[in-house]
């Protein structure tokens, strides 16, 4: 495929068309997900951060270098362990003997993209030493403080089943990643495909071609927030957090940072979709991403055996769904 120039990323259609051919480029090494590659695009685009969650071995890290590599952006990956450092992650201040002072030596999230990898293995001491740099973008290092490059993108995985060693992520981490999505394993035809290629010669996210540069992203991000959301779709998302404040198996529902992300999430999507407009299936088909991390459901409901999907499938049906040119102007 050949690279997209960024100055096309914002005329009409182009967005979509550059969309799909990265969606097409990942799928070379990650066979059958398209759901979740467009989910993991969407949240790039929307200057968000991901949280892959599943079990080891479906692709969450060859998703990340994937995307990475579509858009020649710099990937670092951290292997998150119970021994490391804020400053492993950060970057540390060192004395240089020759100059008599010291010099900051930068850590490896001084990329466009870094995979946390097995995340919730950290303490919590160094899980929050990215809470700055995913909300703020920057990081401080002894009253010093160091932007981070743009575009920059948080994608934290974790094993969802293995407990021993591991520190759940707090709320007010899993709060600022945008999107929270599941791998899954592979349909039958997608693993035979797997099986397929020969040893040596399958696709590899190293090896993958750079469909758009960089400076793509940025020029993307910006046709996307010119996305038109009407009032009537705005007046939904809100109705929608607001019942997750107020229903009973809820001890915790969405944030105005979810309600933000899920409207600019929404953006993105419809831009993809080669809408200017959002319409109120992209806040449905995004509501499960953008809010299920971030909810907690009450005791009674955790005892009673309700999952966050139930509840909000239950929100849904509740809140009015707007509809007419009303829901489009």
């Amino acid at each position: 495929m050949a690279r997209q120039p960024a100055a096309q990323a914002s005329a009409p259609g182009t967005f979509a068309t550059i969309f799909e051919s990265i969606v097409d480029n990942v799928s070379r090494v990650i066979h059958g997900k398209e759901d979740p590659i467009r989910l993991a695009l969407v949240c790039l685009l929307s200057e968000g951060h991901l949280l892959l969650e599943d079990v080891p071995g479906v692709g969450k890290t060859t998703l990340a270098k994937a995307l990475a590599r579509s858009f020649d952006l710099d990937c670092r990956r951290i292997q998150f362990t119970p021994d490391l450092l804020p400053s492993d992650v950060t970057g540390v201040n060192v004395y240089d003997r020759g100059s008599g002072s010291f010099s900051f030596r930068p850590g490896p999230v001084f990329a466009n993209v870094v995979i946390g990898d097995e995340i919730n293995r950290a303490s919590p001491k160094t899980q929050s030493a990215l809470l700055e740099a995913m909300q703020e973008r920057q990081v401080t290092i002894d009253a010093t403080t160091h932007g981070l490059p743009s575009p920059f993108l948080v994608i934290g995985t974790q094993n969802p089943i293995e407990h021993e060693g591991t520190y759940p992520l707090p709320e007010s981490q899993l709060d600022r990643f945008l999107l929270r999505i599941r791998m899954g394993y592979p349909a039958r035809d997608a693993e035979l495909t797997m099986l397929e290629a020969s040893p040596g010669t399958a696709d590899d996210a190293d090896s993958l071609p750079v469909v758009a540069d960089a400076a793509t992203v940025p020029a993307m991000v910006a046709a996307a927030r010119r996305v038109h959301v009407a009032a009537p779709i705005r007046g939904y998302v809100v109705d929608l957090a607001d019942a997750t404040r107020r229903h009973p198996a809820l001890a915790l529902g969405m944030s105005p940072r979810a309600t933000l992300g899920l409207q600019s999430a929404s953006r993105t999507r419809a831009a993809a979709a080669g809408r200017d407009y959002v319409i109120p299936d992209d806040i449905k088909e995004l509501l499960v991403p953008v809010a299920e991390h971030r909810l907690v459901l009450s005791s009674e409901a955790v005892v009673s055996g309700i999952e966050l999907r139930e509840v909000l499938s239950d929100i849904v049906r509740g809140v009015a769904v707007p509809s007419g040119r009303a829901a489009t102007g």
